[in-house]
């Protein structure tokens, strides 16, 4: 049974660790200063639960942040004095210091408003190396000295002033502001005394309140621009300009270190349905579909690398209105957006496997070559979704999805309408309809052949696949001629088969049959009357622009294998017959994934290789969907291989897949780009396999 805390003050309490806290209802309790790392927290609840930090870290927070705001406010005092020099000193070297530290800090002022606080630092180092170098140079001495001096006080200043501006986010900002305006007074009060000592100890008794009363005004002056400075950027930061995000992303790693932790934390199917979650660690933790509906202070916790770094996300999950925005090539695996407005959203080649789409709305959503890997659709509204090339998988779920029709192409201005399905514009689909539709083929094996395609050798070679390996139960699905001279045999396999160890043993047998003499293979096709039946299938193929087997026309008598019909989305996705090049492409991401990313940074291996590979595929425009459906396949034949690359098994399988990919591109122009691309990469990649 799961455990129950609902309603409880667990402030400070230590769960880090626990692995029984699966389901556990934290409704409405006070976490602030909680430790959950590391813990397994599945489906548990938290909603209207209250986090961040407990009293006394938010007492330190403000005094840092008071201190931290004095020292930013004495500084710039202490800038406003040396620049003031160049009015208020008949030294000529200390007016050309005072001219150089304005020189300096002008422009840091207007590139950190213009430009962020990065800009503004970046530039303040630079030109106090370049100041003390041409001081150096030209003088020398004490006067580079002081120079060097007054860029330490100005970058201590600015430095201090991103401190101040980060605290103030994070703490209190009047508590702030009060900070720092003291250390403002303070430091021209004491710059200022200081001065006036001067004067009277050289014995210009009489200069000694001017001075005074004019060296307060003056730093005081500069000191108040610079208060104003960090006012404005404090505010910026709390409005979440990404120019001062150095900041923002300062002042959450500080808040979020005596607050509520979920680091490394397990937080699947969790729900934070209006919780409080300001100065919370989320770094690292799995956030599956876990729901955030109306959290609040979102905005405020440490997200890490997680979807909940972004803005725009994080305004999508707690409001749950998405309509009309922009998700484009962003990764929101796992995201949780049941039943959200997503009317006319752009996820054109955004990651959303494994999400939680349940009763979502996308009408009219661009779906190009978005990834639903394990997705849930269940419920959602799709009807004028445009799905050209969208990458669903046999664990996408689509039940009870509610589609009228959709677009297999992005509009364009001369065709809004583009490859409408169904095809009459007067008809709809029903219920269940869409999903039936659209359910494409999976787990099965393409053995694409090319160059002197030798029919009686594919039949003889798939009838010895099939009877030695019974446990794929191999079934015929679809056979294509494609171009001239090539041909793709699919076939179903049963489910966990390990296909590319099957597709090199078939290449293998196959291209020892096109050796034998006619007369050779004739005499292995009359013992088997599966091999002529097969033999003339494949004749029959080969002579028409597509051929399927299909409906009642079966031979089931033949050595258990079964030819059925195909059920491919082709027609569907006007792709040709194959499965769509999302589909193709997304599960050849899968598979490069999976790879472990190199060791030399200056030097790619198999995962960076392919997928520049993978990516010259995707983009030629010299490769017909049909190559380039067979061209992906061999790269994820490769992808498969890549984990152990010097196997023997491995190395036939990718000197197989090799083979197959110089096939195809063989035909290319040879200005083609991906033509070019392949002559560097293929070498590279073979040499990594041993070959």
């Amino acid at each position: 049974m799961a455990l129950d805390f609902s309603g409880q003050n667990l402030r400070g309490r230590n769960f880090k660790g626990r692995q029984d806290l699966v389901g556990a209802n934290f409704s409405y309790a006070d976490i602030r200063g909680a430790n959950f790392s590391g813990a397994n927290l599945t489906g548990a609840k938290f909603s209207h639960a209250k986090a961040g930090l407990q009293r006394r870290w938010e007492i330190g927070l403000f005094l840092v942040s008071f201190l931290l705001s004095g020292l930013s406010g004495f500084l710039w005092a202490m800038n406003g004095y040396i620049v003031w020099l160049i009015v208020n000193s008949s030294n000529q070297e200390n007016q050309i210091i005072g001219w150089v530290a304005l020189i300096m800090l002008i422009p840091f002022f207007f590139l950190t408003i213009r430009q962020g606080l990065t800009s503004g630092l970046g530039y303040l180092a630079v030109a106090v190396a370049v100041a003390v170098a041409v001081v150096t140079v030209t003088n020398s001495g004490a006067r580079a000295f002081a120079v060097a001096g007054t860029g330490a006080v100005a970058f201590a200043g600015a430095v201090a002033f991103a401190g101040a501006g980060a605290f103030a986010f994070a703490g209190a900002f009047v508590f702030t502001v009060v900070g720092a305006v003291a250390g403002a007074v303070a430091g021209a009060f004491a710059v200022s005394v200081a001065e006036a000592v001067a004067e009277a100890v050289l014995g210009d008794v009489g200069a000694v309140g001017g001075a005074f009363v004019f060296t307060v005004a003056g730093s005081g002056a500069f000191a108040f621009a610079g208060i104003l400075l960090n006012i404005y950027i404090a505010w910026q930061a709390m409005k979440g300009n990404e120019k001062y995000s150095l900041i923002r992303n300062v002042s959450i790693a500080f808040a979020a270190t005596g607050g509520t932790s979920f680091r490394n934390t397990n937080l699947t199917n969790a729900d934070f349905s209006q919780a409080t979650l300001k100065s919370t660690d989320f770094r690292n933790a799995v956030l599956t579909r876990t729901r955030w509906h109306q959290v609040k202070m979102l905005d405020r916790v440490r997200p890490g690398s997680t979807y909940l770094q972004n803005s725009q996300v994080r305004q999508l999950l707690t409001t749950g209105q998405g309509q009309d925005k922009n998700f484009d090539r962003q990764n929101l695996r796992g995201i949780n957006l049941q039943s959200t407005n997503l009317a006319d959203a752009s996820f054109i080649g955004a990651d959303l496997s494994e999400a939680n789409l349940q009763d979502a709305d996308l009408s009219r959503a661009k779906l190009k070559q978005t990834q639903l890997d394990a997705t849930d659709l269940t419920g959602a509204t799709l009807t004028g979704a445009f799905i050209e090339d969208w990458g669903i998988t046999n664990t996408t779920k689509l039940q009870g999805v509610r589609c009228e029709y959709v677009f297999m192409r992005l509009p364009t201005k001369t065709n809004p309408d583009p490859l409408r399905k169904p095809d009459n514009h007067q008809e709809v689909f029903q219920d269940g309809d869409f999903a039936d539709f659209i359910q494409p083929i999976f787990d099965t094996l393409d053995l694409y052949h090319n160059q002197g395609v030798d029919p009686r050798a594919i039949a003889i070679a798939f009838k010895n696949l099939a009877a030695n390996h019974p446990e794929a139960e191999l079934e015929i699905v679809a056979m294509e001629k494609r171009g001239d001279d090539k041909f793709l045999l699919r076939a179903k396999t049963a489910e966990g088969i390990d296909k590319s160890q099957l597709s090199a043993e078939y290449f293998d047998d196959y291209n020892q049959l096109k050796a034998l003499s006619q007369s050779q293979q004739l005499r292995l096709e009359e013992k088997d009357s599966y091999i002529r039946d097969l033999t003339n299938m494949v004749n029959t193929a080969l002579k028409q622009p597509k051929y399927h087997i299909e409906g009642d026309n079966k031979v089931s008598d033949i050595s258990g294998i079964n030819i059925q019909g195909s059920t491919n989305v082709s027609g569907i996705a006007g792709s040709g017959s194959i499965a769509n090049l999302g589909t193709i492409s997304g599960n050849v991401n899968i598979a490069i994934n999976q790879l472990p990313d190199s060791s030399d940074s200056d030097q790619p291996g198999i995962k960076e290789l392919l997928t520049q590979l993978q990516a010259a595929i995707s983009q030629s425009s010299d490769l017909s969907d049909e190559d380039k459906a067979e061209a992906l396949a061999q790269v994820k034949a490769l992808a498969q291989a890549g984990n152990n690359p010097q196997e023997p098994t491995k190395q036939k399988t990718a000197k197989t897949a090799l083979t197959m990919l110089k096939g195809i591109f063989s035909g290319l122009p040879t200005v083609a780009n991906l033509l070019e691309s392949a002559n560097k990469l293929l070498p590279t990649i073979s040499q990594l396999f041993g070959l």
